[in-house]
């Protein structure tokens, strides 16, 4: 599938210059296509090495927070709940930490590190999966958990902002919270329903009324403040999170007698070898998508929906951020490559940079972990997983919008 988008980008560049040089007396417009290819690459290498300087740090604190014990102690905590939605796995099977793991990583935003542990965690879902061609509940209900991404902090976001010269890195914290906590819900809900899961028993709803009054404190909190205090309140909270949890992390460890630096120094060893294999991927997407502006294709497709949005009277400055959110269910990458295209067009901190940040925070690339994970275990019937995953994918788009407009409309 990639491939044929990929490919597609470069073609419809390429007519739409013929048609700017022959029909519209534009030759500048294959100079414009030269020069998006190389400014492109030499962006990749930028953000690469700002990259691999996050990842390293992360996948370091990672490191320190399992060798503590805590993703133990998360274990056990969201045992409970995982024993109730996925009644197949035994309590203490050993996909119970491998899913545990991938969702420390994903609320982390260390997406790219989470899709290891995620593999690891299909594997042994697939040890119990009595028909290995088909995917199982379980397999399906951690893959659509996985695809809406739960992110508590993310960080390769806050990161590219920040590289970007963005004045406040961490000022989408809240709208990305918010935003994939509503496609995080209504996966669980849609496979609650298709799978006949009892979410009214006692421990679920309990996990589930916690969750729900979490969220509404904080919304309660929220409403009523202006846009400027919303992007300040999330700025200092991002902040605040950010270095509590890091700083928890080796206080916890210290008093359990961690050597901190050398398990710091272990997980962050991968960092870089995380960040240098993302560079292909990221020439690749970047390259076609400044094509394909450069070219006027993506402006055009973008007119089209702008022109939609004005007939019914909506307010268009969502339409500029769109390219995100087409092509993440498709592509991490390309969405990454639209995301930060985006920021270089429209100014880092501009509304449809903010929005587009937003959303690549607000779900997973659904097509790329269904690939990946189903096809590392050979699961070939996905049944009602893709659907389910889309619908939270869309639910995450969505109150992205929304929450972007209360926020810094």
């Amino acid at each position: 599938m990639l491939n044929g988008i990929w490919l597609s980008f470069f073609l419809a560049a390429f007519a739409a210059a013929l048609w700017q040089w022959l029909g519209n007396n534009d030759p500048e417009v294959f100079s414009r296509l030269v020069t998006a290819l190389f400014d492109m690459a030499e962006l990749s290498v930028e953000i690469v090495l700002v990259l691999a300087g996050t990842m390293t740090l992360w996948l370091g604190f990672l490191a320190i927070a399992e060798k503590a014990g805590l993703v133990d102690v998360l274990a056990r905590l969201l045992d409970p709940l995982f024993r109730r939605l996925m009644p197949e796995v035994p309590s203490g099977h050993p996909a119970m930490g491998h899913i545990t793991m991938n969702f420390a990583a994903n609320v982390l935003g260390l997406d790219n590190a989470a899709t290891p542990i995620g593999i690891k965690a299909m594997h042994s879902l697939q040890e119990l999966n009595p028909s290995k061609n088909t995917a199982s509940n379980a397999q399906i209900l951690f893959l659509v958990l996985n695809t809406s991404s739960l992110t508590l902090l993310p960080v390769t976001i806050f990161m590219y902002r920040a590289q970007q010269g963005a004045a406040e890195p961490t000022a989408v914290f809240l709208p990305i919270l918010l935003a994939t906590s509503a496609s995080s819900l209504v996966g669980l809900l849609t496979v609650s329903l298709v799978q006949r899961l009892k979410l009214w028993h006692p421990v679920v709803l309990a996990y589930l009324v916690a969750g729900a009054a979490a969220l509404g404190l904080l919304l309660a909190t929220l409403a009523g403040m202006s846009a400027q205090a919303l992007e300040a309140t999330s700025t200092l909270v991002g902040n605040l999170t950010l270095f509590g949890i890091v700083v928890g992390f080796l206080a916890i460890a210290a008093l359990r007698r961690v050597n901190v630096y050398d398990a710091f120094i272990e997980g962050a060893r991968e960092g870089l070898q995380v960040a240098l294999s993302l560079l292909p991927y990221l020439v690749a997407m970047l390259v076609a998508v400044g094509v394909l502006r450069a070219s006027g294709v993506l402006e055009a497709g973008l007119e089209g929906f702008r022109w939609l949005a004005e007939a019914l009277g909506w307010d268009t400055r969502f339409v500029d951020a769109l390219p995100t959110a087409f092509i993440k269910p498709l592509s991490g990458s390309g969405a990454r490559a639209m995301m930060i295209e985006t920021m270089d067009t429209f100014g880092v901190d501009s509304f449809p940079a903010l929005m587009a940040a937003t959303m690549q925070g607000s779900t997973e690339t659904t097509f790329y972990v269904l690939a990946v994970y189903f096809g590392a275990v050979g699961i070939r019937r996905i049944r009602h997983g893709l659907a389910c995953a889309l619908l939270a994918d869309l639910a995450g788009i969505v109150t992205a919008i929304g929450v972007c407009y209360w926020f810094f409309g």
